[in-house]
């Protein structure tokens, strides 16, 4: 089978190692994946940020779909996603979100959103309307959502996960000493209290971290300390992977053996589910995480 490689960019200064490669998206279900999201007019995050493993999942009958538009009020320097001043707020897209679900015969499905800080509720309600319309369509689906950081507006969060979804994810996405580099609009300590906040609605909770920006071991350890200390169930650890030219470049291609290292050190330290490798991204095998 044709194999590509990931991503084109300014990567492709460093040796690409063999490992960080991926096959081409073919095949009747990935097609007709392909032409659902076209006909309901739907965003998924496998599009919009450019993630490796779309072959494979659609190939696999399954997306992960991102609602609240196509357009991001951060400016995250590791993010394919557009960023800019939103100007969509679609009511009708949980309806067609749910039935995209119910077509695909979803048993697990997996929604996110760009973050929409110029909103007073960060979005809050079409989440809400979006997870209780799958639940609607599809009694039988899990769900988990992976939301962004809503800035402590903690009504908005409770409205966010209180429609039924199984898991709540929120990612961390590097390691502290990164965070004004990296996420540049959010702070270390406010996303660890929101995956505390989401724990204490008796949630299943999740984050994931990206590695290869120049993070040491340590600093990897240590978040995985403070993400245990405030409820996280479920660990999520892959390979960054630059975009564009205008992203920040590759500190460090890491090897599969060092992936594998940290998935024991998390099991070791309590974690009760890491995934962990170079194409590991947050919603990659999600429904082993239910």
């Amino acid at each position: 089978m044709l194999e590509l490689p990931i991503a084109e960019s300014v990567e492709t200064r460093k040796k690409r190692p063999d490992w960080l490669r991926v096959k081409l998206p073919i095949g009747e279900k990935y097609k007709h994946v392909r032409n659902l999201v076209d006909e309901y007019n739907l965003h998924t995050i496998c599009q919009s940020g450019n993630c490796p493993n779309m072959g494979e999942c659609w190939g696999a009958g399954t997306a992960t779909f991102m609602i609240l538009g196509n357009t991001c009020t951060r400016s995250c320097s590791f993010c394919a996603v557009k960023t800019g001043r939103p100007t969509e707020y679609d009511t009708d897209e949980p309806r067609r979100v749910a039935e995209a679900i119910f077509l695909m015969q979803i048993k697990h499905a997996v929604i996110t959103s760009v973050n929409r800080d110029e909103l007073k509720d960060r979005g809050a309600e079409i989440w809400y309307q979006t997870v209780r319309a799958v639940k609607e369509v599809s009694p039988q689906t899990t769900i988990e959502t992976l939301i962004p950081d809503t800035k402590g507006n903690w009504e908005a969060l409770e409205r966010m996960i209180s429609a039924g979804q199984e898991v709540v994810s929120h990612n961390m996405e590097t390691v502290k000493n990164l965070y004004r580099r990296v996420r540049p609009q959010a702070k270390y300590e406010r996303s660890l209290e929101q995956i505390q906040r989401i724990k204490s609605y008796g949630k299943r909770t999740k984050s994931g971290i990206m590695v290869g920006l120049g993070e040491t071991p340590e600093e990897v350890f240590q978040i995985m300390d403070d993400l245990l200390a405030h409820g996280c169930d479920v660990l999520t650890i892959g390979q960054y992977l630059q975009p564009t030219k205008m992203h920040l470049e590759v500190a460090e291609f890491i090897h599969p053996d060092t992936f594998a290292m940290y998935r024991q050190v998390g099991l070791q330290k309590g974690f009760p589910y890491v995934e962990s490798g170079p194409l590991v991204r947050s919603s990659y095998h999600a429904e082993r995480h239910v």
